[in-house]
């Protein structure tokens, strides 16, 4: 059965112009006049670049499978290292594949998508959400939970994001790896 243009949903990809794409994001638009379109905006898995397209309803793209599975970050040296827990496979993977390299810690689990066709990386996707210790921030105020106000804080990581009043060194926080920004403090 082809596969067209109505068929395309988030993760899907697609080889075009001899590249492979994902969708990231993607809106069936039927307008009251004309034919109706698919709005996407798609990432180029051999360089990273993100890019908005569209195109008409019905119209055939050559889908390429893939295959999901899960490695491990081991370390980083000109490539993201990482190892297949299965078989203790090791691959080598550039930053431009990794939808968040700056939030890799050692240890973490990661899902690495593979071409079917030559058994190669295309991509890997870190957990939507993961944990992350505050080594510097400045001190917070007790009871200042009412406002939106932020200040700057350092992960143990070494990135710096944005962090309700209230967080303290040491405190433990979740991060949302899809956006960069804090999501909740962690009870402990």
């Amino acid at each position: 059965m082809a596969t067209t243009t109505a068929d395309i949903a988030n993760g899907l990809c697609f080889r075009m112009d001899s590249h492979i794409w994902r969708v990231i994001e993607f809106l069936h638009v039927k307008p009251g006049k004309g034919p109706a379109f698919v709005r996407t905006k798609i990432k180029n898995l051999n360089n990273g670049k993100i890019v908005d397209k569209t195109f008409n309803s019905g119209v055939a793209i050559d889908v390429v499978r893939i295959e999901t599975r899960e490695y491990q970050f081991l370390y980083k040296d000109d490539n993201y290292n990482f190892m297949n827990l299965d078989d203790y496979e090791q691959i080598s993977i550039p930053d431009h594949m990794i939808n968040a390299p700056q939030f890799l810690k050692e240890g973490m689990k990661c899902i690495v998508l593979f071409n079917t066709e030559d058994d190669q990386p295309m991509s890997c996707d870190l957990p939507q959400y993961v944990e992350y210790s505050i080594t510097y921030t400045e001190p917070g105020v007790r009871g200042d939970t009412a406002t939106n106000a932020t200040k700057p804080a350092t992960l143990d990581i070494g990135v710096d994001v944005r962090v309700p009043l209230f967080i303290n060194e040491g405190d433990t926080v979740r991060v949302d790896t899809t956006t960069g920004q804090y999501h909740e403090r962690v009870k402990k």
